[in-house]
């Protein structure tokens, strides 16, 4: 089921507040806005409210047996690649950045944010079809700037199919193939990147893969690894 709304604060927060009310919103159902007033990216950073680009919001309700809810993040990046990447004509592609950053080149394409509410994991992502945001120190992008606008109703019925088919996948066979299945889709082994929050000073290696719970491995030039579970991915400059 998709609900499309005019105007909301933040899908993810109106999918939150049902939750909270006591609301069994449905895996499956989608909250999708054509303007947010209030939307909200990691770090609480302002989500770009840019009209004929996708922002909306769905739930995961994890039960037993499930894997680790952290995983979700690899989940929804891979949808996100598979709705887009038809869309997009060589000699450019889509790229996964860990853990679940759509990146064409150096430019992000579209921003997921993963919250806790009520038990659930709701599922909040924005796609730039129509229009790019500006942003300080980086570097966006929008579809639009390889093609016609994709039409806005047309890719969330696409984003939503691709994203139930990972969801079973993830809950059916495990960790395993989602994680071959991400790095066939990711920045390749050895691309530089720099991990670590703002206004702190960023750790350097090069990618070294994921580990087997989904986690990022980072190679430095003294041949020592590290497992990076949570942080700020950027690629180096130099890509």
């Amino acid at each position: 089921m998709i609900r499309f709304i005019p105007e909301t604060g933040s899908t993810n927060a109106d999918l939150a507040a049902r939750l909270s009310a006591g609301e069994a919103v449905p895996e499956g159902e989608w909250l999708v806005a054509d303007r947010q007033s209030a939307g909200r990216g990691r770090q609480g950073r302002t989500w770009f409210d840019g009209v004929g680009n996708f922002m909306g919001s769905t739930v995961v309700r994890p039960g037993p047996g499930d894997p680790p809810t952290g995983t979700l993040a690899l989940v929804a990046g891979l949808a996100v690649h598979e709705a887009v990447a038809p869309l997009i004509a060589p000699p450019h592609r889509a790229m996964l950045k860990w853990p679940n950053d759509v990146m064409i080149g150096a430019a992000k394409l579209c921003g997921i944010l993963l919250e806790g509410a009520s038990g659930c994991v709701i599922v909040g992502i924005g796609v730039n079809l129509a229009q790019a945001p500006a942003v300080d120190g980086r570097e966006t992008v929008a579809l639009s700037e390889f093609g016609p606008a994709p039409d806005r109703d047309a890719f969330t019925a696409s984003l939503a199919l691709h994203f139930d088919r990972e969801l079973e996948r993830w809950r059916a066979f495990g960790l395993e193939p989602l994680i071959r299945r991400w790095l066939a889709a990711g920045h390749p082994e050895g691309t530089p990147l720099e991990v670590g929050e703002p206004g702190t000073e960023p750790v350097r290696g090069r990618f070294a893969g994921l580990s087997g719970d989904g986690a990022l491995q980072l190679l430095f030039a003294d041949g020592t690894r590290q497992t990076i579970h949570a942080g700020e991915v950027r690629l180096a400059p130099g890509n």
